[in-house]
């Protein structure tokens, strides 16, 4: 880049752009608010906002120093890793996809370390939060932006948190959740008990029971239980050489989760489980408040409309350098996102004005002209002859 701004000084453009990324105290929202006014238009010129995917997304990483890392889950190599993990909301049509916020997750031994937050330019402001609250800050502000809005969609490290659901419920979004086996509701048709008779001394009786005869059950449990008449064929969509099909059954449920503390119990949900043929027990299950009515094949279609945001960090991190940051600090690491998105958000609004299946790879740039014996700050000089 520094080549192709400045051919006759590749050094100081360097340094600029180093400064820019690093150090310029530019707002990362405001231009990603930027971005969204070029990407909207050109998406919803081509069909409406279908669902907002909260997702995030690791970033493996060595030594302890640089902003965020620590050993935690990783998506990018499926275990526990040294790495540093972002949070981010994308806004879906169905043919494109755009993230539209981004911020890092700090853990908690970072927010309490007041040495290396300093060292690593961490706002004074910032506190701890979890995954499922940075999502709930950045959906508040998507609505604020005037986004449309859509289904929200979000893999199980979200749906399995009650409190979560139950602010998307509060804000009157609906949602279709990926949940853990383990999660537990009431059979179709059942609940927890009323509150026990008041027997006319003290508080009258308000939360309501359950017993060793009457418990809910895991979804794993429930669908073992199911007859096989339960089981449906459904196609999603049509993948790269074949249709994607599987089989799903859907009940409605309550969610039983604490609900001994409640005056009332949770309102019935779809339960949706997947169990493809040849596996020996279901693979995935979601919750969902998509209304009552809704088909099978629609409901399965939503569950599985997550894959499209695997395109956008697929070619983000591929072609447009999302997990390439060297650098240490809090700043830096959200600006150089900020710029990639910003390229991204760019093609993806080429994309809908002029080509669907345009990819970033398929681009053909003119290679940038690099002056004669220039080396890239920090390479070993080259050997004599």
């Amino acid at each position: 880049m520094a080549a192709r701004l400045a051919p006759d000084n590749v050094r100081r453009m360097h340094q600029s752009l180093h400064h820019l990324v690093a150090d310029a105290p530019w707002s990362d929202e405001a231009v990603l608010d930027a971005v969204l006014d070029l990407v909207l238009p050109a998406m919803l010129a081509r069909g409406p906002v279908v669902a907002w995917v909260v997702d995030d997304t690791g970033f493996p990483k060595k030594g302890q120093h640089s902003v965020g890392v620590t050993r935690q889950y990783c998506g990018q190599v499926g275990k526990q890793e040294n790495c540093r993990v972002a949070v981010s909301l994308s806004m879906t049509t169905e043919s494109s996809s755009m993230p539209v916020a981004y911020r890092l997750y700090l853990p908690e031994v970072w927010t309490n370390d007041r040495q290396r937050r300093q060292k690593t330019g961490v706002p004074a402001e910032i506190a701890f939060h979890t995954k499922a609250e940075i999502a709930l800050a950045q959906i508040r502000r998507a609505r604020e932006r005037g986004i449309p809005e859509g289904v929200v969609l979000a893999d199980a490290g979200y749906g399995t948190d009650t409190g979560f659901r139950a602010q998307l419920t509060k804000m009157e979004l609906r949602y279709v959740m990926g949940i853990m086996s383990t999660v537990t509701v009431w059979k179709p048709g059942q609940g927890p008990k009323p509150p026990a008779a008041y027997k006319g001394t003290g508080r009258p009786p308000r939360l309501l029971r359950r017993d060793q005869r009457h418990r809910p059950v895991a979804v794993k449990e429930l669908a073992h239980s199911l007859p096989a008449d339960a089981w449906k064929d459904v196609v999603w969509r049509q993948g790269v050489h074949k249709k994607l099909r599987s089989r799903f059954a859907a009940l409605r449920v309550r969610p039983a989760h604490r609900d001994y503390w409640r005056a009332e119990p949770h309102a019935e949900e779809w339960l949706l489980i997947e169990w493809p043929k040849g596996e020996a027990e279901p693979t995935k299950y979601w919750l969902s408040t998509l209304p009552a009515d809704i088909t099978l094949s629609e409901l399965v279609h939503m569950a599985k409309h997550r894959w499209i945001i695997e395109r956008d960090y697929q070619e983000l991190k591929q072609e447009l350098g999302l997990g390439h940051f060297e650098g240490r600090g809090w700043r830096g690491f959200h600006h150089h996102a900020t710029l990639c998105l910003a390229a991204y958000g760019f093609l993806v609004a080429e994309r809908n004005r002029f080509s669907p299946s345009l990819r970033v790879g398929h681009l053909q740039l003119p290679a940038p002209k690099i002056p004669p014996n220039f080396r890239p700050r920090g390479s070993h000089p080259p050997r004599a002859a």
